[in-house]
């Protein structure tokens, strides 16, 4: 299946505008968006960039209702009240309203989870690895992808919100044994990279993210990836 994804958003409402300009060609079949929506540089007192952003995603998954979503860091650092970089104390309502509305559309709960699976392909936001899955599925197969999916899918506040999990992994800068590494992929945001970047079997691809000046890191591409083949490319 050809699927676009739709990075790391950082309050750049107009991603979801040219995503369904992509969608509309008929390049995909499906979007995955790696979420953080919220939150970028100097922007915590400006609500109306929230709304208008939260409002962009919701428009996009109206018009594409088998979307999946892959939270964040900066999504649920609002609904668990986590301070972070960026974290705006005056957006929270906001955001919480626009999340929770932003799921009403969703014809499934499952379609916003940490971590999708589609084919031999995973997408998620940081990056999923063999030590955090014995240590927290346990009591799973470790070769059953579904259900260690499953189970850490069902993980809280508690587990998640740490350097280890599949939020906040950051496999571009040191190097951590992967999750199944020869049999599957792992789709990944929240580091940004300048260009479309496959180490292992991450395949790093947060290209719309910027400096304090604003001045983009990446190349703002999408990523086209096929689940079947693993053949992909970048989309400006």
């Amino acid at each position: 299946m050809k699927i676009l994804v739709i990075p790391d958003v950082h309050l750049k409402p107009w991603m979801f505008d040219r995503a369904k300009e992509i969608m509309d060609t008929g390049a995909a079949e499906k979007a995955v968006c790696l979420m953080d929506i919220p939150d970028d540089w100097g922007q915590e007192y400006n609500l109306g960039l929230y709304e208008d952003t939260f409002d962009a995603a919701i428009r996009f998954q109206k018009a594409f209702p088998d979307t999946l979503w892959c939270y964040g860091n900066h999504d649920l650092s609002y609904e668990w009240l986590q301070y972070e970089s960026g974290f705006s104390s005056m957006a929270i309502p906001v955001v919480n309203e626009k999340l929770s509305a932003l799921r009403r559309e969703l014809p499934g709960r499952s379609q916003m989870a940490y971590i999708h699976r589609i084919d031999d392909v995973l997408f998620l936001h940081g990056g999923l690895t063999h030590a955090f899955v014995k240590y927290y599925a346990s009591d799973v197969e470790y070769d059953d992808t579904d259900a260690v999916i499953e189970k850490i899918n069902c993980l809280g506040r508690d587990e998640m919100w740490d350097d280890a999990s599949p939020l906040w992994l950051r496999p571009q800068f040191y190097y951590e044994k992967m999750y199944k590494e020869a049999g599957i992929l792992q789709v990944v945001g929240h580091t940004p990279v300048e260009e479309i970047d496959r180490i292992g079997n991450v395949l790093s691809c947060d290209l719309f993210s910027t400096y304090r000046t604003g001045d983009p890191i990446g190349t703002q591409e999408f990523l086209l990836i096929d689940t079947a083949t693993w053949e992909y490319k970048g989309i400006k």
